[in-house]
């Protein structure tokens, strides 16, 4: 990191604590403000664009060729291939180096490239090729004035040619690790096939209860009754109890300086995402963050060729760092990241995904509120709300589902201090923990949620920050029901994880989380896959009551009770929740969707039902959602009425402005009124004619003749 104030986590703590003062870190400035790594190209970029650049550097704390690369300014392989020429020694390609030249492992070859450093063999001994960020070509400036020698033992290339030198020789190592890492390290959190003896019991308990339901239907349904009916209670308790929680107002942030600002690293995996591009780098170039200090990495997919069309397309001033993520199985979003992560130079890292925009504030508040709080807290989860609302019925409900998600029950969690099980996106962590704990799991669908699930089970604690992503929501019943399929399978996956070992589980969580993760996760899997059944069984007996001739009627109508509670205590919570949350976000006007309730609840149950199929015989399928569909968006429709009010507000003025004259200008403005009227009346019976001769025209479908238009002009 450039900025040596942030080299603990206590100096995170101390730069955003409320109130704290921004206090430069001098250490990386130059002491005579000459910035000695421009020398290399000041005959080359004209004087503005150099003091441009020394102002930059100096206000955010990086390099004055860092500033003028974000600036368009210079390229970095042109300012590279400067600075090497300045300091008599040589730009090094990489494309034809071999291998061999490079004395390292593949793993500490992938680790060098993601600092930026590389060895290579040479015949007169050891060379480093260097790509510079920060302050590092300011302080090899620096060293050359003391000794002229020392610099020769470097090359100099770009991080780009980095990468694909990475990538050409140790590809299948980088995508090995992501796949395996953390099935090989920490197997009793992966999702990957489970041990043998975990498939023995799983399918003896599938044994056992099909054995007892056939040869004892009613006393099996009457034992699973209840436990049923109470996990989806308990769940729906859950869910009553966060809504009670104390809604969290967003609160003005501390002014903290840019250069106590950290590198804060961005990654987005993207497949068949290339009409989305654009658009995402767009909003990460709105975000208010130096972007000398932002590290914006693509993952995409080898064979992908479209989007990495669509990225090269893209003409963005942003450090965008592109990895090619090579063909492996499994073909998930978590492995695309884990690609990814070993190259991240942030302290920070937050997930975006393709059709993400998030509020230009947000990794602001994600650093404020790590400041705020201890080592502990290792992710914060902005919130997500759906922006094209208004496309179908089904982004309606969409949007009532995610009011309902992240500004109530994830909120409500996060103020009760429980496990979170996190949303695809906008997770904000620090990198060395995400590194530490394994990263995702490329084998769960729904990485997310179990990630939050690891983070609480290793001491970590999860936050929802108030800042929102605004994402594109399925507007067909089609991509809505993959999406959903998938993550209920995700969930299936996530619950089934962290059961292994239930004691373990309980003692990592305690008994509060442990609960919480049994209703929020097992819960909303369980709900989901029983309403059909609870919703069939309270109907067919209110329809046609208990059966003839039996002798369990009274058990029969308590099973019929318990159904119906069940199943209108669910459509009430979910609608109650619905409101709060359109509530908060100012969409009540929206809540009349929340009639489909019940239908879509039986939706879910279709999603769930086959997410379980799925689970068995397809349970590393990423069914992928299409973005860039969307026909409307909220936030451009918010920010059409901004300008709106603004125009009228600055017409008010004016007319305000106007009454404030002097008595003079204002008999002068009323004689240029009075004047303007006139002429336009002597201009009127010109117009009349006009009007007539194109009414004539557009009538006949003819022009009018040429003696018609000379007397028409004359007139």
């Amino acid at each position: 990191m450039s900025v040596t104030v942030f080299a603990t986590r206590a100096g995170v703590r101390a730069a955003f604590k409320p109130g704290a003062a921004g206090v430069p870190a001098t250490d990386d400035l130059p002491p005579d403000g000459s910035f000695p790594e421009l020398a290399c190209i000041r005959r080359h970029v004209p004087p503005a664009g150099l003091a441009m650049a020394e102002m930059r550097a100096e206000r955010v704390g990086a390099g004055a060729d860092v500033a003028l690369v974000a600036a368009g300014v210079i390229s970095e392989e042109d300012y590279a291939r400067a600075l090497a020429a300045a300091l008599e020694t040589a730009f090094e390609p990489l494309d034809g180096a071999l291998r061999a030249r490079c004395p390292v492992d593949d793993v500490r070859l992938i680790e060098g490239a993601a600092a930026g450093l590389l060895p290579l063999a040479e015949e007169e001994g050891l060379t480093l090729v260097l790509a510079p960020r920060g302050v590092a070509a300011r302080r090899i400036v620096q060293i050359a004035k003391d000794d002229p020698r020392w610099p020769k033992r470097f090359r100099f290339t770009t991080r780009e040619r980095m990468v694909r030198f990475v990538l050409r020789h140790a590809g299948a190592t980088l995508v090995a690790r992501a796949c395996n890492r953390l099935k090989d390290e920490m197997p009793l959190f992966s999702a990957a096939a489970p041990d043998r003896a975990s498939r023995i019991a799983a399918r003896g308990a599938l044994a056992l209860l099909a054995a007892a339901a056939t040869v004892a239907p009613s006393a099996t349904l009457l034992a699973l009754s209840p436990i049923l009916a109470l996990v989806f209670l308990g769940w729906l308790g859950l869910r009553l109890i966060s809504a009670a929680t104390e809604q969290s107002r967003p609160r003005p942030l501390p002014a903290v300086a840019d250069i106590e600002l950290p590198i804060y690293t961005i990654i987005a995996a993207l497949y068949r995402e290339a009409r989305s591009v654009e658009g995402l780098l767009n909003a990460i170039a709105r975000i208010d963050y130096p972007i000398e200090k932002l590290d914006v990495i693509l993952a995409v997919e080898a064979d992908d060729l479209e989007t990495r069309s669509a990225i090269a397309r893209c003409r963005s001033r942003l450090p965008i760092t592109v990895i090619p993520v090579p063909a492996a199985a499994p073909r998930t979003k978590p492995k695309a990241l884990n690609a990814a992560l070993p190259f991240a130079r942030g302290a920070f890292t937050v997930v975006y995904d393709a059709e993400d925009r998030p509020e230009p504030d947000q990794l602001r508040r994600a650093l404020h509120a790590f400041g705020r709080h201890g080592d502990e807290l290792a992710c914060v989860q902005a919130r997500l709300s759906i922006d094209n609302t208004s496309d179908s019925w089904l982004t309606r409900l969409f949007t009532a589902e995610y009011a309902a998600h992240f500004d109530v029950f994830l909120n409500g969690l996060s103020h009760l201090g429980l496990p979170l099980p996190l949303g695809g996106s906008s997770n904000h962590f620090y990198t060395d923990v995400l590194r530490k704990i394994g990263a995702w799991d490329p084998y769960n669908v729904t990485e997310d949620a179990d990630l939050g699930m690891r983070l609480a089970r290793l001491g970590y604690r999860s936050a929802v920050i108030d800042s929102t992503t605004y994402e594109e929501a399925p507007a067909r019943l089609g991509p809505w029901l993959r999406q959903r399929t998938r993550w209920f399978k995700g969930w299936m996956q996530t619950w089934c994880v962290h059961m292994r070992q239930p004691r373990r589980l309980l003692r990592d969580l305690g008994p509060a989380g442990f609960f919480a993760f049994q209703f929020a996760v097992g819960g909303n899997v369980l709900g989901a896959l029983v309403h059909p059944f609870f919703l069939a069984g309270a109907v067919a007996f209110v329809i046609a009551g208990p059966p003839a001739g039996e002798d369990n009627e009274p058990t029969v109508a308590i099973l019929a009770a318990l159904y119906g509670i069940n199943v209108l205590v669910g459509y009430f919570t979910s609608a109650l929740l619905a409101w709060i949350g359109l509530s908060r976000r100012g969409l009540l006007p929206t809540a009349w969707i929340l009639l489909l309730t019940p239908l879509n609840w039986l939706l879910l149950s279709i999603a769930a039902w086959r997410a379980a199929y799925q689970f068995v015989a397809a349970p590393y399928r990423w069914e992928k959602t299409e973005h860039g569909l969307a026909k409307s968006s909220r936030r451009i429709d918010a920010l059409v009425r901004s300008l709106t009010d603004l125009e009228r507000q600055l017409r008010g003025k004016a007319a305000t402005s106007t009454h404030s004259l002097s008595k003079k200008a204002r008999e002068r403005i009323a004689a240029l009124r009075c004047t303007s009227r006139q002429s336009a009346h002597k201009r009127r019976p010109r117009a009349r004619m006009r009007g007539r001769l194109d009414a004539r025209e557009r009538s006949t479908g003819l022009p009018e003749d040429s003696s018609a238009g000379q007397s028409s002009r004359s007139e």
